[in-house]
């Protein structure tokens, strides 16, 4: 009877095996991935806000929000998609000498790129749709608030939060890598991306969606009413601060992932000699 998940010395393997499937993509098939990764966390965002806004309870808001979110790394890591944050799990290929430095980055750059697409293409589908209309508007005050809340973020703050964030997201995609059956990778992925949402990390690829949800949003009316900001506050959503936000935020997931996640695991389980570097078919495609 085949085991019913990987072990945990075999989960460095399997990153490595996965960052070398990763470098060997095509420039179109990681594009596209990574358009469909941006699309899906874009949506997660979405769906969290629309189920969390209306509630006063912070926690039970927070807690609502991240027992929606994890859809987006659920549909990454289960239909397919390249997504920034789960790629810096990539540096564990770099540090076994299984691909190099340029070929790593280069996949981040063509991912992050593909990652922007898509949460911009959702925040124009759902401005185009009416869809911050919900609840007379105080989803698109919502939308404001969290743009103007990420925005006004210190670079300590938003930095450290970012380290914070792709901990748990990396662990979260790590842990799949063990899983052998659906249900498996789902659960593994929700507690630890909840985890994320629910302490108010930043993630650069959900701020994507955020920022700019908050930017085009800015210029209704009745969205700037529902949010009680005053003109001093809608003015400081602009591009200026949401790229300082994206900036800080990605390194700090940078840090997060590669360092924490990545670099610690592979120093407890390199040396291992009761492992192979073997592919797993239904993990080539994790975040």
């Amino acid at each position: 009877m085949d085991k019913q998940m990987l072990k945990w010395s075999e989960l460095c393997p399997e990153a490595v095996t996965t960052a070398v499937g990763k470098t060997n993509s095509t420039f179109i098939k990681t594009l596209i991935l990574g358009i469909l990764a941006g699309a899906f966390i874009a949506m997660g965002g979405f769906a969290a806000a629309v189920a969390s806004h209306s509630i006063s309870n912070v926690s039970v808001s927070k807690f609502m929000a991240g027992a929606v979110f994890p859809v987006g790394l659920i549909l990454v890591i289960i239909c397919g998609g390249e997504l920034f944050t789960g790629n810096s799990l990539m540096i564990t290929g770099i540090l076994e000498k299984k691909i190099n430095l340029k070929a790593m980055l280069k996949n981040w750059i063509i991912v992050y790129f593909g990652n922007f697409l898509g949460a911009l293409l959702i925040v124009a589908l759902l401005c185009l749709s009416g869809s911050f209309d919900i609840n007379g508007g105080k989803l698109g005050g919502y939308a404001l608030k969290v743009a103007y809340t990420k925005g006004s973020l210190t670079a300590v703050k938003a930095f450290s939060s970012g380290i914070l964030c792709n901990f748990m997201v990396s662990l979260a995609v790590w842990g799949a890598y063990a899983a052998k059956d659906i249900i498996g990778k789902i659960f593994m992925i929700w507690f630890p991306i909840m985890a994320f949402v629910v302490g108010g990390f930043e993630h650069c690829v959900a701020n994507m969606y955020y920022l700019f949800a908050g930017l085009l949003s800015k210029g209704n009316n009745i969205y700037i009413a529902a949010s009680g900001l005053n003109s001093s506050a809608i003015s400081t959503i602009n591009m200026s601060n949401i790229f300082h936000n994206l900036f800080w935020v990605t390194l700090g997931n940078i840090v997060g992932g590669s360092v924490l996640v990545g670099f610690l695991y592979w120093i407890v389980y390199s040396q291992s000699k009761s492992t192979a570097y073997v592919t797993h078919s239904s993990s080539r495609n994790l975040g």
